[in-house]
């Protein structure tokens, strides 16, 4: 399990040293990061302005999220970032379509009432330890269809919605991805190729936009007059800092959306448990124990909540951060607290905000390709820690995964069933919170595999019950 440590999880390096650190897992996280809000505004009709604010948000909540991770008594202690999860885009998909018609800054206030809520019974699972009752049914064999349902089922989001607006740009991201992060062998090429293959794209499309070759009509046209007319300075008095807490006015509270958030919470513990184990590997110390897992998925309940009250998004912790620490050897908390603390920063620079909120759909819609066809594999990998040449795990994953693409469009279809006028307020409202859960694939996958796992005899090498993992 030891690793060629440069710096361990303790060390503090030199502050040159801590403060490139940092900036580089900002850098590692900021693509993903930024993408998510870059889902939601549009979705929900949003301006570019608007957009800006909840890329700051997002950057503020993040960074606040990663500090409370990384603190021994608070979170796991491990060094490991908080970012803006893709595991709550399908729920909050669900909430946006219940909302939109009201407005964006509802939609936000239902989303943050949504996370405070959440986040709050998340914190109770995991500091009162109740997490350990719970990872006796989350198995391999259940986290993989869930894993695979969060990729998979955002297919139509990343094709039709975004890179079919204008298919040279999404390809030409697509392309450049492919050939930073597996053709070209460097390794901090590797780390950054997401966020190279953007900004390449960005800038060819800038540079067709200000040569009239892009007119403001075009899906990849890129106007640069928000970003001229938003402020360097997000909060220029002490009177705009008040407007750090629910920015987006008094958060709602509603059953359907926390109920369609639940599946995303729920998402978020399984893949952050995988993730403090593989930390505890990237970074050369023994796997966490029952107390560390409690705090860790204790602290993200709690900073799911803090993101409800800053008008951020849901948090969870990030993978390609837990890479960037293999890869560079530099396992030192210090360094991720600093990174945390550079992306609070970064969220009071009112032009940044801006600038990335002017990036054109295309480029977008090619980057969710990547990532979310990454996502889904990602299941695929984690099903290799069961026995999948077991008929029993087969037919389990095949039946929960089937279920997740093909159940919630009958749902959706279906909301009268659920939902019917006829309905007495509690059952309209229990029908509401079952529609919800059963509209969201990530959520059908999960109910249904966690079901046949525990139902159905198997062994636990069968399950891939403390199966160790192959590696980051």
């Amino acid at each position: 399990m030891a690793r060629n440590m440069v710096y361990g999880i303790n060390d503090k390096p030199p502050f040159l040293i801590t403060i490139l650190s940092g900036a580089q897992h900002v850098l590692t996280l900021f693509g993903s990061t930024t993408l998510v809000p870059l889902i939601f505004g549009p979705a929900m009709g949003m301006d570019a302005l608007q957009i800006a604010s909840l890329i700051s948000c997002v950057y503020f909540g993040m960074g606040v999220a990663t500090l409370i991770q990384t603190s021994k008594k608070l979170g796991s202690g491990l060094p490991i970032v908080q970012g803006s999860s893709f595991s709550f885009i399908p729920s909050v998909m669900t909430v946006i379509a219940l909302y939109k018609a009201a407005g964006a800054d509802v939609v936000m206030q239902y989303l943050g009432g949504g996370l405070i809520a959440g986040g709050v019974i998340l914190a109770i699972v995991g500091y009162s330890r109740l997490v350990g009752i719970i990872r006796k049914v989350i198995t391999p064999v259940v986290i993989g269809p869930v894993i695979m349902a969060i990729g998979f089922s955002l297919a139509g989001t990343a094709v039709q919605g975004n890179a079919a607006k204008f298919w040279p740009a999404s390809l030409a991201v697509v392309i450049l991805i492919f050939l930073f992060s597996l053709v070209i062998k460097n390794k901090y090429i590797n780390i950054f190729a997401i966020l190279l293959a953007i900004i390449i794209t960005y800038c060819a499309c800038l540079g067709l936009s200000l040569n009239g070759v892009f007119t403001p009509e075009h899906p990849a046209y890129i106007s640069l007059e928000t970003v001229k007319a938003a402020s360097w300075l997000r909060f220029s008095s002490v009177e705009d800092l008040k407007n750090i807490i629910m920015p987006w006015g008094m958060p709602k509270f509603g059953l359907t959306a926390f109920a369609a958030l639940l599946a995303g919470f729920f998402a978020c513990m399984i893949e952050s448990i995988g993730d403090y184990h593989s930390v505890s590997y990237a970074s050369g110390v023994d796997d966490p124990d029952s107390e560390t897992i409690s705090r860790g998925i204790g602290a993200e309940g709690l900073c799911c909540a803090l993101s409800g009250v800053f008008g951020s998004v849901g948090t969870t912790s990030y993978t390609e951060n837990i890479g960037l620490i293999g890869l560079t050897g530099v396992a030192s908390r210090v360094v991720v607290r600093t990174g945390a603390v550079i992306l609070i920063l970064m969220s009071f620079v009112g032009k940044l905000s801006a600038l990335i909120a002017t990036m054109p759909s295309p480029i977008i819609g090619g980057a969710y390709i990547a990532l979310f066809g990454t996502i889904g594999a990602m299941g695929i990998q984690v099903l290799m820690r069961a026995d999948m040449g077991s008929q029993r795990n087969i037919l389990i994953v095949g039946f929960a995964f089937l279920m997740a693409l093909g159940l919630p469009g009958w749902v959706e279809q279906n909301q009268e069933l659920f939902m019917s006028e006829s309905y007495n307020q509690v059952l309209h409202t229990i029908g509401g919170m079952v529609w919800a859960i059963l509209k969201t694939p990530m959520a059908v996958a999960g109910v249904c595999a966690a079901i046949c796992d525990s139902l159905i005899p198997g062994t636990p090498e069968e399950r891939g019950i403390d199966v160790k993992p192959r590696g980051i």
